[in-house]
């Protein structure tokens, strides 16, 4: 069985890969008072999670690749102008003294903090022991910086097997992609990609790594478009909450969007 679901999984992410959507990505301090702030801001986090039927359309957008101090602080000035907030799925090895503090601003702002491994590898080539050091690393820099552990996995390339079902211990999250990792994707080809893919419980797949400031400028775009089409942006967390999802880490589904029962979508 095991055999049978590994080659359904592979056939379908070569194809999304093919047509450039869904999961297509070839993405390239211990005071008393820091520790206080850190709570506070958990806290805050998890206050704004509404009564379900309090949320009308909801989608989530997503930024892998961080953090950094060029590109990501960029998104943030543009969540913050526009009032909402994102998740951001970063690799370990980027997280620097500067970096945390970058991913601090983002998490105080109310958005989620996941994890995308430590290296950026082909997991499928892995061992499982190799696996959970690539995400326990990238999990434990995050708690240290934030003061709480990601609960979600994007796996690099998204490009997944058997063995990374077994060893990783969280839901996997993909999402509908625009290839903006591409330079050659111009400004206005993200937007209208995003937008083609946008659905009620959506995820959107985007990178904040260093030096794509064409993202960062599709934004303006993207954002008040969604608005106009009545969409609320969410973190991942309260993606799955608002639409009522209990997901369980053993599913092998790669969510693409909330309500998603196959395992790719």
């Amino acid at each position: 069985m095991k055999k049978v679901l590994k080659t359904i999984l592979m056939g379908a992410v070569a194809f999304s890969l093919a047509m450039g959507v869904g999961c297509g990505s070839a993405e390239n301090s211990g005071s008393e008072k820091d520790s206080s702030k850190a709570d506070e801001s958990s806290q805050a986090k998890r206050r704004q999670l509404r009564d379900k039927s309090d949320y009308g359309k909801v989608i989530a957008l997503t930024f892998d690749d961080g953090p950094n101090t060029d590109t990501t602080p960029l998104v943030l000035d543009k969540l913050e102008e526009h009032g909402i907030v994102a998740s951001f799925f970063v690799i370990g090895n980027n997280i620097t003294d500067e970096s945390a503090e970058v991913m601090k601003r983002a998490y105080n702002m109310g958005c989620d903090i996941e994890n995308h491994s430590q290296s950026h590898p082909d997991m499928t080539k892995m061992t499982a022991e190799e696996i959970k050091a690539e995400i326990d690393f990238t999990s434990d820099k995050v708690e240290e910086a934030v003061g709480e552990r990601p609960q979600f996995f994007r796996p690099p390339y998204i490009a997944v097997n058997q063995t990374m079902f077994d060893a990783i211990d969280m839901p996997f999250i993909c999402g509908y992609g625009a290839e903006d990792y591409n330079n050659a994707v111009g400004i206005e080809e993200r937007v209208e990609k995003v937008l083609a893919q946008a659905k009620d419980g959506g995820i959107i797949l985007l990178h904040d790594m260093s030096g794509n400031v064409q993202t960062v400028a599709a934004l303006d775009k993207i954002i008040p478009a969604l608005k106009e089409q009545g969409y609320e942006f969410v973190t991942i967390t309260e993606l799955f909450h608002a639409k009522g999802v209990d997901i369980d880490p053993d599913s092998e589904i790669i969510y693409s969007y909330a309500e998603q029962t196959e395992m790719y979508g």
